[in-house]
């Protein structure tokens, strides 16, 4: 059997572990690896795994027949499909492009509209379970899109993760990882508003841990998060806080803002949402609302 073509797109905090495990598991899936990112020193850890380094993601889409992004929005999804030199121009009738990232379900419809016209498919494949879950090749994907599309992503979703939802037609695994999101920052949120309750009233805060861990109200990631929070708060300065946890915060509301306009959208009512828009920037840099009013 042939090695298929794939190439993979944006080497950040997730990207670049699930292109680590594509490069190491490659051979096994009878895939052939090239990779793409503006940053040049993850292209150098993944040609040492034994990935193809290419000069643009032009090249890229030229040479793969299956091309997955990993990157932050709309807007950097919008940059590598449409152009003279994007992948929608150069890449070859039949080929899979797989959206790793979170972004807008109406952004997802429309590329998976204009990938069609021109002879391609493009499957919607959000991912949850963080950076720890795409170093050990752990995460869940979920995958919207045609069968025949997804059918086709699986031998690599196979080198990142443990499970694979089908979540129906492009778009709908989208509003999944919103949903997912929504849920996840919620509980971030309550976990935060926990701690400090406990600690202000004196109270053990393994005890707090334990009891929750034993009925399965706190999960292993909020755990991780709260943790790994007040462990960096405690030891720097408000700017080192901003520079460590900024961008997961602008992340947070960023998913949050999607959630809440596909909501408007549908006439959705989500008021607790909502509440956790306003206040994440706070929950993820360990301030309270007794601190800002």
């Amino acid at each position: 059997m042939s090695a298929v073509q794939c190439g993979f797109i944006g080497l950040g905090n997730i990207g670049k572990p699930m292109c680590a495990n594509i490069a190491r598991k490659a051979s096994s899936q009878h895939l052939a690896l090239s990779v793409f990112d503006l940053d040049p020193a993850p292209l150098a850890e993944m040609q040492a795994l034994g990935a193809r380094v290419v000069e643009s993601a032009e090249e890229l889409a030229r040479n793969c027949s299956l091309i997955a992004l990993c990157v932050r929005d709309d807007a950097d999804v919008e940059q590598l499909l449409y152009g003279e030199a994007g992948i929608f121009a150069v890449a070859a009738p039949e080929t899979v492009i797989a959206i790793h990232s979170t972004v807008t379900r109406d952004g997802v419809v429309r590329w998976a509209a204009d990938a069609a016209e021109r002879g391609l498919a493009l499957v919607d494949a959000p991912i949850t379970g963080g950076a720890a879950g795409a170093a050990d090749a752990t995460l869940c994907i979920m995958a919207g899109g045609s069968k025949a599309a997804v059918s086709r992503c699986q031998a690599m979703f196979a080198c990142t993760s443990k499970t694979v939802v089908y979540a129906g037609e492009a778009g709908q695994a989208t509003v999944l990882k919103l949903a997912n999101n929504l849920m996840n920052y919620a509980a971030f949120s309550a976990i935060s508003e926990a701690v400090q309750l406990v600690k202000c009233a004196g109270a053990d805060l393994d005890a707090l841990h334990q009891v929750g861990q034993a009925n399965g109200v706190i999960t292993a990631m909020m755990k991780q998060f709260i943790d790994g929070r007040d462990g960096v708060r405690a030891a720097c300065s408000d700017e080192d806080m901003r520079a460590v946890f900024g961008p997961f915060a602008a992340l947070a509301e960023k998913d949050l803002d999607h959630a809440l306009s596909l909501a408007a959208q549908l006439n959705v009512s989500l008021p607790l949402t909502e509440r956790v828009r306003r206040d994440i920037d706070d929950v993820f840099m360990a301030i309270s609302r007794s601190d800002v009013e």
